[in-house]
C-alpha cells in the first residue's frame, strides 16, 4: 500500500501523523515547548523527503529540479493545509488558550505603566478578537517556509545522485 502513494498522499500521512503527535504530546500532559515535541517537525521532514525520493525512483524522473520540487510542494501543501485546519478547529475548542495568552499580555501592558486601564482592557480585547487569525497566519507561513527548504534541500540531494 505505502509504495503505490503520491506525493499528494504522502503529504496526507504526513498530516495525520503530525497531527497525532500533536495531540499526543498534548493529551499526555508533555510540557509546552518539550525538546520532544519537536519530533512533528522531523515527520515533517521525512515526509517531504520521502515524496521527492519516491518521485526520484519513477519513470517519470527527467532529472529536473522543478519537477522534483513540485512533488515535494504536492505533499507540503497536504500538510500545511491539513495543520492549518487543526491548528484552527484545536484552538476552537480550547479557548483557554486565548484567555491564558490575554492575561499573560494584559500583565505586560500593565508592566510598562504607559496605559490607562480603559485603554488597556481595549488593548486586551483586540488582542482576544485577533489571536486566532494571528496564530493561523504564523502557522501558514511557518509550515510554508520549512515545506519549502526541506523540498529545495531534499530536490537538489536527489538530483544530483542521479
Amino acid at each position: 500500500m505505502l509504495q503505490k502513494l503520491n506525493a499528494t498522499g504522502i503529504g496526507l500521512l504526513t498530516g495525520i501523523l503530525m497531527i497525532g503527535l500533536s495531540l499526543g504530546f498534548f493529551y499526555s500532559g508533555m510540557e509546552s515547548g518539550s525538546i520532544i515535541q519537536y519530533s512533528i517537525y522531523i515527520v515533517y521532514a521525512i515526509g517531504i523527503t520521502w515524496a521527492v525520493y519516491r518521485f526520484s525512483r519513477t519513470e517519470q524522473n527527467d532529472n529536473k529540479f522543478g519537477n522534483y520540487f513540485q512533488q515535494g510542494f504536492k505533499c507540503f501543501i497536504v500538510v500545511t493545509l491539513l495543520m492549518i485546519v487543526y491548528t484552527f478547529v484545536f484552538n476552537k475548542m480550547h479557548p483557554e488558550f486565548t484567555e491564558q495568552i490575554a492575561a499573560v499580555y494584559k500583565e505586560q501592558l500593565i508592566k510598562k505603566g504607559n496605559a490607562m486601564p480603559p485603554e488597556i482592557e481595549s488593548n486586551v480585547s483586540e488582542m482576544k478578537k485577533s489571536y486566532l487569525t494571528i496564530l493561523i497566519a504564523a502557522s501558514v507561513f511557518q509550515y510554508l517556509i520549512i515545506g519549502a527548504v526541506i523540498t529545495l534541500v531534499s530536490s537538489f540531494l536527489f538530483m544530483k545522485r542521479k
